[in-house]
């Protein structure tokens, strides 16, 4: 069965094959360091270049916007993603934030010193004012294990001051089920709804339990990093929120793109398209519709 014979058995489903947004990927990440990261480490043409076909195949699969989840410090760049979406036709979101992932490696040195109010403000000025002509769409950060540390918490503080003022979803990337519900405690406890607090990474945790009990909670749980190797657990993780009538706060994505500042053509820069080539045929068609449009609209807004 091709996978158009499979979408057109449930009605509008194949329009939502058509018209899709991805929630997660990268287009430049620069892994250098908070310390030494500066503009021009890499030529912005040439991520150009080897970007633009990336995005222009996914737009034929439907694919009307992409969440680039690269935050500042770690190569964001407002002015490409402008670039790339009028010449591709894909509208790409940014984000404001800063990313505690990685052992810090990618916080700045003011953001050790300043508190989450400092920091909040910071992000608001942001997405009022916009970066490079850009308004930030979503709030990115990242923590470490669980429990969480105190600068961690300051980061997850600060983007649900952020998002209580601004009214954007914070998405952060989590490997852990513990720290997801650490973080969720520190959203409501900063009187924030749980539904704008996105645990990035949600595959990464094999416990299906914690899974529940993190969606209990009304939060979104993201299934990105989707690749032919982790399809099949994939598949399981939505087979499951299915069963359990939770895959109304379930997301997909690949958390593909890379292109890495320093390695030869960007080193191996993976594409978008595998969702739609490969892992839909798969998927029962009925969840199409929520997986590929309306969980992501309400999720980060439309």
């Amino acid at each position: 069965m091709t996978r158009r014979e499979f979408a057109l058995t449930v009605p509008g489903a194949l329009a939502a094959a058509r018209r899709s947004i991805l929630v997660h990927e990268h287009v430049l990440v620069d892994f250098v360091g908070a310390d030494e990261i500066r503009p021009g480490r890499c030529d912005a043409d040439e991520v150009f270049r080897v970007a633009r076909p990336k995005l222009e195949a996914i737009r034929k699969h439907g694919c009307v916007r992409m969440l680039e989840a690269t935050p500042n410090f770690l190569g964001r760049d407002a002015g490409l993603m402008r670039r790339l979406s009028k010449a591709t036709g894909v509208e790409i979101w940014i984000n404001t934030g800063i990313y505690g992932a990685a052992n810090h490696k990618f916080v700045p040195s003011f953001a050790r010193s300043e508190t989450a109010g400092q920091l909040a403000r910071r992000w608001i000025e942001e997405a009022r004012q916009g970066v490079d002509g850009v308004k930030p769409r979503f709030i990115k950060t990242g923590v470490n294990k669980a429990p969480l540390d105190e600068l961690d918490r300051k980061l997850v503080e600060a983007a649900a001051l952020t998002s209580r003022e601004t009214g954007l979803t914070i998405a952060s990337h989590t490997n852990s089920g513990a720290a997801a519900l650490e973080q969720v405690e520190i959203v409501a406890s900063n009187k924030l709804a749980p539904s704008k607090f996105v645990w990035v990474h949600a595959h990464s945790e094999k416990d299906h339990a914690l899974h529940e009990k993190f969606a209990r909670t009304g939060a979104w749980l993201e299934f990105d990093g989707l690749s032919p190797k982790s399809a099949d657990w994939h598949l399981e993780c939505f087979r499951w929120m299915s069963e359990k009538g939770l895959l109304s706060q379930a997301l997909v994505s690949h958390d593909a793109g890379w292109y890495r500042p320093g390695e030869p053509g960007g080193g191996n820069y993976r594409d978008y398209t595998y969702l739609y080539t490969d892992f839909l045929p798969r998927l029962d068609p009925a969840w199409l519709p929520a997986l590929l449009w309306d969980n992501p609209r309400r999720a980060y807004g439309s």
